[in-house]
């Protein structure tokens, strides 16, 4: 890991068990956004910024100082005023008879803005260089009191002619803020935009014009600006900081909804997500009638239903999809019996796998309609209501389970999920250990037990946990990958290690065809994360995507590899197709606030080409040797 402070990161240890409640798949965006809010500075460096904040706005001001100067001069009587013009007059006369030797008129001095001459595109092509500067300041200073006096009209025709006296970059972004607290927002966008062309570097300038397109919605060119203004202050400034934040969110949730909108909903996710989910429930034996030594007509709805459940026993995607298809075939062909509630159960999972909630919602309904003791049917209704944010018909659903059979550990496990999400961590260990009690043989109870012990802290407990697992389960590969995330957290670098190797090496050899790629993807983000050992890292994310090409884990940490890297266009790339792969809204959103701080650094440095070098500059400051 490199950083710039002296301690690696803390690794967050989520549910990354499988589970039957997909709010989140066991993912990356955890440890990403987690390691990502850490190490801010680097972070907006490489562009990989964490949706974290929702900030205040800007504060701005009308000077390069942060307070309105009034001119401090006292105001002349009529009378005083006129004799002090004539004699200005006639000195002005005598200079022009009698030039100076440098030829160079001194500018003729006035005290307030009532004695300046008329100023317009006309005369002001008569005063002299110095009359310009002087009359331009004079008429700021007065544009500044009226603001103050919040006489914005009156402070816009001031500004107006000090920047036909001198265009100077403050004038424009002066007159910018009386616009702004007017809201005419395409007069701050023109003003500021003046302004920068005359200091691409203004940074009041850029965090005005930035506000003025929020307000237009044009949120992909306010995010631009803010970020410029972030580099140019070093990501100091707070305000402007979560600003960019604010804008990634609105920008990537605009994308989302068009990303939902063409998404396929017949497609399945990831066979790593599908088998996770599967994996949550207890395996049980087929149905009688159903055994694969029953030889039943493909085309019925019993044989359908039959060469459904053969195909989710080879976890690979196409036989997923094959799956899915045959239990939607299953229930169009009818004659099932009594069979029809487990049709609806399988048929209403794959849907809402594939993102489909509400008929997922109907055909759980109807499963329990015809069958109220299929408690899987309650659980699997519970994780798409909690989904949905709807918590209470959750828990209610896990509750009705129990009261058809109070003995189905599979009920607990799940209500403990349910409470582990939700940070109840007391709960949630009573409850798996309530599930460990009932079947002890079921590695996920296990597995999730310790890790919610390290959450509530007890790490010891936690440790004695897991290495018991792995004693009982010593030829489960699960059960070694979380153990290394544990390790990894305690800073335990290559003990971790040891523990991914061990499971990809069992994986490798007990189901080479359809292998879990969790435990690569975790070493490759020790090894970049880490230590900086980029290459290994990915190879092992390319070996993982090479078994599971759509899996969005393995995409996002390649992603933030290469954007560790400094290959900001290829990380781009695969950021845009973790969003494509993402299941439900929040990831999809995640990914892509990643993808678009990503487009707005590069975008930042073709519009600001000056601050390519300092971006660089803070880059290499941030990883020393690394780019």
């Amino acid at each position: 890991m490199s950083g710039a402070s002296a301690a690696p990161p803390r690794v967050p240890v989520s549910p990354r068990a499988p589970v039957a409640i997909p709010v989140e798949s066991p993912s990356v965006w955890d440890r990403i956004t987690n390691w990502a809010s850490e190490n801010k500075a680097i972070v907006y460096t490489i562009a990989g910024v964490a949706v974290v904040f929702t900030g205040a706005g800007v504060v701005y001001y009308l000077n390069s100082d942060s307070t309105l100067k009034a001119s401090a001069e006292p105001r002349l009587s009529k009378k005083e005023r006129r004799k002090r013009k004539e004699a200005d007059r006639q000195a002005e006369a005598q200079r022009a008879a009698a030039p100076s030797p440098d030829s160079k008129q001194k500018a003729a001095s006035v005290e307030s803005v009532d004695e300046l001459p008329e100023i317009n595109e006309d005369t002001v092509t008569n005063f002299t260089e110095e009359q310009r500067k002087e009359y331009s300041l004079k008429l700021k200073n007065a544009g500044n009191k009226a603001y103050g006096s919040k006489d914005y009209n009156r402070a816009i025709d001031l500004y107006s002619k000090a920047i036909l006296c001198k265009p100077d970059p403050i004038f424009y972004s002066n007159r910018a803020a009386c616009y702004n607290a007017l809201g005419s927002w395409d007069q701050v966008v023109e003003d500021t935009t003046a302004a920068i062309n005359l200091d691409p570097l203004y940074v009041k300038a850029l965090n005005r014009r930035a506000n003025a397109y929020e307000h237009l919605e044009q949120f992909s060119e306010a995010l631009l600006d803010f970020t410029a203004s972030c580099i140019i202050d070093e990501f100091k400034n707070e305000s402007s900081a979560a600003a960019v934040e604010r804008l990634l969110k609105k920008v990537a949730e605009q994308k989302a909804e068009d990303i939902l909108k063409s998404k396929d909903p017949s497609k399945l996710p990831s066979p790593t997500f599908v088998s996770n989910y599967i994996q949550s429930f207890r395996e049980k034996p087929r149905p009688e009638g159903l055994e694969d030594t029953n030889d039943i007509q493909e085309d019925t709805g019993k044989g359908q239903l039959q060469q459904g459940l053969q195909a989710m026993d080879k976890k690979t995607h196409e036989a997923y999809e094959e799956a899915a298809t045959a239990f939607e075939k299953a229930l169009e062909l009818g004659g099932l019996d009594e069979y029809e509630a487990l049709a609806y159960n399988l048929r209403g999972t794959f849907r809402c796998l594939k993102g489909s909630q509400e008929e997922a919602l109907l055909d759980l309904d109807k499963s329990i309609e015809l069958d109220p003791s299929m408690t899987q049917s309650y659980v699997k209704r519970a994780s798409m209501h909690l989904e949905m944010g709807a918590r209470d018909k959750a828990a209610d659903d896990l509750e009705k389970a129990i009261q058809q059979n109070d003995q189905d550990p599979d009920i607990y496990y799940h209500r403990a999920q349910l409470h582990f999400i939700h940070g109840e961590f007391q709960d949630a260990a009573k409850d798996y250990q309530k599930s460990i009690d009932l079947d002890n043989k079921f590695i996920f109870s296990h597995i999730q037990l310790g890790v919610t012990q390290y959450k509530m802290g007890s790490i010891a407990s936690s440790m004695a946990t897991f290495r018991r697992t792995i004693k009982n389960f010593e030829k489960v590969p699960d059960v070694y990958n979380y153990y290394g995330e544990l390790l990894l957290d305690q800073g335990k670098f290559d003990e971790a290690i040891q523990k991914f190797d061990t499971a990809m090496e069992m994986e490798k050899q007990t189901k080479p065809m359809a292998m879990n790629v969790l435990p690569l993807i975790n070493k490759a983000l020790a090894l970049f994360q880490q230590r900086n050992e980029f290459s290994e890292a990915e190879k092992l994310c390319d070996a993982a995507l090479i078994i599971d090409p759509e899996c969005d884990i393995a995409v996002a940490t390649m992603a933030q590899l290469l954007l560790q890297q400094g290959k900001v266009t290829d990380a781009l790339k695969y950021f845009e197709r973790a969003a494509e792969l993402a299941r439900t809204p929040g990831e999809i959103v995640n990914a892509l606030s990643y993808a678009e701080a990503t487009r707005t650094q590069l975008q930042v440095q073709e519009k600001y080409p000056q601050l390519a070098a300092k971006l660089q500059g803070m880059g290499a400051g941030a990883f020393p040797g690394g780019r």
